[in-house]
């Protein structure tokens, strides 16, 4: 048996930066995202690795986490949250000591969401999130998709070849184990395992959760109406779930890296926009398990296909705004009339690209309509819109509007400039 393929992390460099000046550093994201086999990498000489997914050491931390961060100068502790005991601990140590790079934890769960945990370590830690491999990690391309578009230019296209088309890079989501599987059937088993794994395991660390049986249930509930906009306290009722209830289990997903709440973007006069969060899977592989969709022959499969496409493109930008230069929101715009943009990408100057997904090769007026209805209402804080598509061939679309393939989120590391009408600088 091989193992995974080893991949260049993007936020490598980062981490390494922040041991310089922290005294803790934190690498959130979910279980199976490559964090122990990055912080390994970067531990090196000088800090001791520790596990607690290892009995001993947890029983260690849990009775005596003192006395435990005691014996430590420098280290690493993998899988934090199985003893927030110890970061209490770890505070006394820094507190005395504020040497920078002490500490350097992982965690599968957001502990800043842990009551006992919020505010322990304010000041003194800084936590970076590695979610699971983009397609830029898995194809070594290091260019940053949203910094280039708000910098003006037009990625270019990317590897498209034939032993991973697209429909294949988006069913096999970003999880290293995963992407290792050779066959779609040995990668359901493990996507399916691994979803069972977290409801049995990892939801009793993180809360206190009556009827753990309808978690998988309201799980594939939530799968159905992923990137769209839903009544979530009717869609908890009918898997036999109260409104407060299907709240705080949809908080435990988002907690444990599954998905995560979209805001609409909105600004004060636009009283007409449906202010309701919709979902996003954070990662495509495992939505379209849940979604039973490698294997569903159902006249419906194409719909179906775009929503999990939406979703793997969201992911994409996703783990592009935790190693971009710039810091980035991610939204979407729906308003009463039904105009809608998939993603609305927003940095801290208030400036916008819009991003609309489609799943064919062809483009059509149609298509554009939401992005010009943003477009309209930013006027000059809208930097761009991109109609992401099946195909090719990146094209000018006029008024700051773009088409360009899916594969740009992974493509050239030289990306060609853009006016504001849509039209390249350069020929």
């Amino acid at each position: 048996m091989t193992s995974p393929p080893l991949y260049q992390r993007w936020i490598g460099p980062r981490i390494t930066e922040a041991l310089q000046d922290t005294p803790v550093v934190l690498i959130a994201g979910p279980r199976q995202a490559g964090k122990t086999t990055l912080v390994r990498h970067l531990a090196g000489e000088g800090l001791r690795y520790l596990t607690l997914d290892d009995e001993l050491t947890r029983m260690s931390a849990r009775d005596d986490p003192v006395g435990l961060i005691r014996s430590l100068d420098r280290a690493v502790i993998d899988e934090i949250q199985r003893a927030p005991q110890l970061l209490l601990a770890i505070k006394k140590s820094v507190d005395e000591d504020r040497r920078p790079g002490r500490f350097l934890l992982t965690g599968s769960a957001n502990l800043m969401a842990l009551p006992a945990v919020a505010d322990s370590l304010a000041g003194r830690m800084e936590t970076l999130k590695l979610l699971p491999l983009s397609q830029s990690e898995i194809e070594g391309q290091q260019a940053n998709w949203i910094d280039q578009v708000f910098g003006g230019q037009i990625p270019q296209p990317g590897t498209m070849d034939i032993d991973s088309p697209l429909t294949e890079r988006v069913l096999r989501g970003g999880y290293p184990e995963a992407i290792s599987r050779t066959t779609t059937k040995r990668r359901l088993t493990w996507s399916r395992q691994y979803i069972d794994s977290i409801l049995q395991r990892d939801v009793r660390e993180v809360a206190n959760i009556d009827k753990l049986d309808h978690l998988p249930r309201f799980l594939r509930a939530l799968a159905q109406t992923a990137g769209q906009m839903c009544n979530y306290t009717q869609l908890g009722g009918q898997v036999g779930l109260d409104g407060k209830t299907a709240t705080r289990y949809i908080a435990v997903f988002e907690q444990l890296y599954l998905l995560k709440r979209v805001d609409v973007w909105a600004r004060n006069r636009l009283n007409r926009v449906v202010k309701t969060p919709k979902l996003q899977f954070i990662d495509s592989g495992l939505l379209a398990s849940l979604l039973n969709l490698p294997s569903d022959n159902t006249p419906d499969k194409r719909a179906r296909f775009g929503h999990v496409l939406e979703t793997f493109v969201y992911g994409e930008l996703l783990k592009h705004t935790t190693t971009a230069e710039g810091d980035y929101q991610l939204l979407y715009y729906r308003d009463a009339d039904k105009f809608e943009v998939d993603l609305v990408i927003e940095n801290t100057a208030g400036e916008l690209v819009g991003v609309e997904v489609k799943a064919a090769a062809t483009v059509k007026e149609s298509d554009l309509r939401g992005l010009k209805k943003l477009a309209s209402l930013a006027q000059d804080q809208f930097k761009m819109g991109v109609l992401l598509y099946d195909g090719h061939e990146t094209m000018p679309l006029g008024n700051g509007l773009w088409a360009a393939p899916i594969s740009t989120l992974w493509g050239s590391d030289k990306p060609r400039p853009a006016r504001r009408d849509g039209r390249s600088r350069v020929g």
